[in-house]
């Protein structure tokens, strides 16, 4: 998969921002889905050698039925720190190196963290997006920003996730009495449409397929 990437990694949180603030207004929030889709993937990260080392994992899955089509891994230094609110800087690089590596392109990324949920509504999802030029949608574990009602605890039920007014996601119930994800547009993807692939794609766990088996590569040993 060839990367075009947009700019280079900065150092500090100073200069973090002012990419975030750059990027934000490039975050597509509607539909540009190749139809049908095809493929869908995960990204995830592990740390080795008391996170000085990232080590990025891709996994492309086939879809609708979800079997594994590829696979890759990558190793970087890690050049910025742990900082909530900052995770793509953390972990983008690494990814970028493992999805250079594959040849099946999907079309549709799934990240393990926020999209547009973000208190600058630039998520390592919809940074992912922007830089790539392809569909994204977060799925994030746990809550970042944002508040929500009460949520049914049957599979499908969905929330939307408000913050200063605006809805920036859903907190999605993808398995019935099992706590839910937040599900947030990266970028080329409308939240509805978001909520209908994560949902697809979650057909046994709490988790996305995709994001339970890039797990699964970058935490083994």
């Amino acid at each position: 998969m060839k990367i075009n990437q947009h700019h280079a990694w900065p150092l500090t949180v100073e200069e973090a921002i002012a990419i975030q603030e750059s990027l934000r207004n490039q975050v597509t929030r509607s539909d540009k889905l190749k139809e049908p889709v095809q493929y869908v993937a995960g990204v995830d990260m592990g740390f080795e050698s008391n996170g000085t080392i990232s080590r990025a994992a891709v996994a492309v899955l086939s879809f609708p039925d979800l079997q594994v089509v590829e696979t890759s891994l990558a190793y970087r230094p890690t050049s910025f720190p742990y900082i909530p609110g900052f995770l793509s800087f953390r972990e983008i690089p690494a990814v970028l190196d493992a999805l250079e590596k594959i040849k099946t392109i999907p079309d549709i990324i799934l990240c393990d963290g926020q999209g547009i949920a973000h208190p600058r509504r630039l998520g390592i999802a919809s940074h992912l997006g922007v830089i790539l030029d392809m569909p994204t949608i977060g799925v994030a574990k746990s809550l970042l920003i944002g508040k929500h009602e009460k949520l049914p605890d049957t599979k499908g039920s969905w929330q939307p996730l408000i913050h200063k007014g605006e809805t920036i996601g859903a907190v999605l119930r993808t398995r019935t009495g099992v706590k839910p994800v937040y599900v947030s547009i990266g970028h080329q993807i409308c939240l509805n449409t978001a909520i209908d692939y994560v949902l697809s794609c979650t057909p046994k766990y709490r988790l996305p397929e995709t994001t339970r088996i890039a797990d699964k590569l970058a935490s083994a040993r």
